[in-house]
């Protein structure tokens, strides 16, 4: 029988680096790529492209997992969020301003440091 490319409890930790790190200001993503490294599941000579790959989609997908449950979490205020663009919800639209006034500082940042 075939050794599993990630083994039960590095599953776990991943999930678990994931399932925090999503809901916190900070990178869920390069925390799992700090994860994996950490693990020994990227930096491994001996893996063939199928495993790289397979352990490349359980990142993406449980990616994908923590996302859909924010989406679930904060579906309220998307749903405002979006009837605010569209003038239907002065809750929404004040959300929608709120983000525009944050993410002014980090494109004009961006766009003077090219």
């Amino acid at each position: 029988m075939e050794q599993p490319v990630i083994s039960g409890l590095d599953s776990f930790i991943l999930g678990l680096v994931e399932g925090i790190t999503e809901y916190l200001p900070i990178s869920s993503t390069g925390h799992l790529v700090l994860t994996s490294e950490l693990l020994g599941l990227r930096g491994q000579v001996n893996r063939t492209v199928e495993q790289i790959a397979a352990i490349q989609a359980f990142e993406i997908v449980i990616q994908a997992g923590a996302i859909l449950a924010v989406l679930i979490l904060y579906k309220k205020a998307i749903l405002d969020l979006i009837a605010g663009i569209f003038g239907k919800s002065e809750n929404g639209r004040k959300l929608f301003i709120n983000i525009c006034f944050a993410t002014f500082p980090v494109l004009a940042v961006g766009f003077l440091a090219k």
